[in-house]
């Protein structure tokens, strides 16, 4: 598996037109460099409360089937991208009121806590990421992205 490659001018890139400059990675990686999917995502990415994740999420979905029928495995990646960013966040803020993990004084792991709505706002972005990632012709067209524009011959 090939790594994001932080070095490419995102800000400059238009990766809907230059599809294999795009790279999987793992997890999030890029989902808040890759243009024009940041613009098109990023404004509906919500998690404050479970009925905002709840909204936010199924909007995402809509995005994520959109780019599907359009054959674009880039849209739908960046959108299973800011799904799974919308549980691991959440999931931080559930854990760590405020969201930081880490003390600022000597870079320990802060106490835990448990925000039930936090944490029912994770779950509803949880829900929605896996049905993305599972989708078959996501499954599909990841595996033949890799294949054209990741593998060591590309």
């Amino acid at each position: 598996m090939k790594k994001f490659d932080y070095s490419l001018n995102y800000k400059e890139l238009n990766l809907r037109k230059q599809p294999e400059l795009y790279t999987v990675g793992r997890g999030e990686q890029g989902v808040l460099m890759v243009e024009p999917y940041k613009s098109e995502i990023l404004p509906h990415w919500r998690f404050k409360t479970p009925e905002i994740a709840t909204e936010s999420a199924e909007k995402i979905y809509e995005l994520f089937l959109a780019y599907k029928k359009k054959s674009d495995f880039v849209g739908m990646d960046m959108a299973r991208k800011f799904l799974q960013m919308g549980y691991t966040r959440a999931r931080r803020y559930t854990n760590h009121r405020g969201g930081r993990k880490y003390s600022k004084e000597d870079g320990s792991i802060l106490p835990y806590q448990n925000d039930e709505v936090k944490a029912e706002a994770a779950a509803i972005f949880k829900a929605q990421w896996e049905i993305a990632r599972a989708d078959p012709d996501y499954v599909k067209m990841k595996k033949e992205h890799r294949e054209k524009y990741e593998s060591a011959e590309a």
